[in-house]
């Protein structure tokens, strides 16, 4: 069966700055792998990467078998390839059903707007009582969510979420998941970057463990907690 998403032998990085070093990372259709290390280990940057935000230097990329390497971040998102980035990025002066609206207008048209506005929704009801608010005013949390809502547009065949629980609340963070987990459901693979791991752990089907831009570990996740104790201190 055909990988959604192959790095092969990945280095890359930003100027002279190296942060990936012939990094090999695959995601098999349905699953969900975690990608954990310390600050600094290059978890971000292999997100960019997956995504076609980043061209690596050396590698390939493949998404459904298919060579990506060097294509443009639309072409990645119209293979199938959705990416939640880190932090909130958000309209600030614009209401969240704003927010929304210009997201899956752009990508389905006016028709499209009222199904896209009712998926979003259910996943985040949270967003559909504050939907006149303007996103500006939203707690760090739901402008996570809101942030996330507008890259589910449609279901996608891998999402990449990046540090979803940096800074949030445990309550937050457990609605953040449990989307997943709904996303999970509907068919959508997951790459899982994150440095708080219990969540990701308990999404996941297999880790990978970044060091200093090279993969230390590889396996079951449930055989992951006591190489991750080892590899970093976690953020508490």
């Amino acid at each position: 069966m055909t990988n959604i998403l192959e790095l092969r032998a990945i280095s890359a990085g930003y100027g002279p700055f190296r942060a990936l070093f012939e990094v090999t990372v695959e995601v098999g259709p349905g699953e969900a792998l975690a990608i954990v290390g310390s600050n600094g280990a290059g978890k971000t940057t292999l997100a960019r990467v997956a995504s076609g935000l980043i061209t690596p230097t050396a590698g390939a990329i493949l998404v459904d078998g298919t060579d990506m390497t060097g294509k443009r971040t639309y072409q990645f998102a119209r293979a199938g390839i959705a990416h939640a980035v880190e932090g909130r990025s958000v309209f600030a002066s614009l209401s969240v059903e704003e927010n929304l609206t210009l997201s899956f207008r752009r990508v389905h048209g006016r028709e499209g707007v009222k199904r896209d506005l009712a998926r979003a929704y259910e996943l985040f009801p949270v967003l559909g009582r504050r939907r006149t608010q303007q996103a500006g005013t939203l707690s760090g949390g739901e402008q996570r969510m809101l942030s996330l809502a507008r890259v589910l547009v449609e279901v996608p065949k891998l999402l990449i979420a990046d540090e979803l629980s940096l800074g949030l609340a445990p309550i937050i963070v457990e609605q953040l998941y449990h989307s997943l987990e709904q996303l999970r459901s509907a068919g959508t693979s997951l790459l899982i970057v994150e440095q708080q791991v219990k969540h990701a752990l308990d999404l996941c089907d297999r880790v990978v463990v970044l060091d200093h831009g090279t993969v230390s570990w590889s396996g079951p996740a449930s055989e992951a907690g006591g190489i991750v104790d080892q590899a970093f201190q976690p953020t508490t």
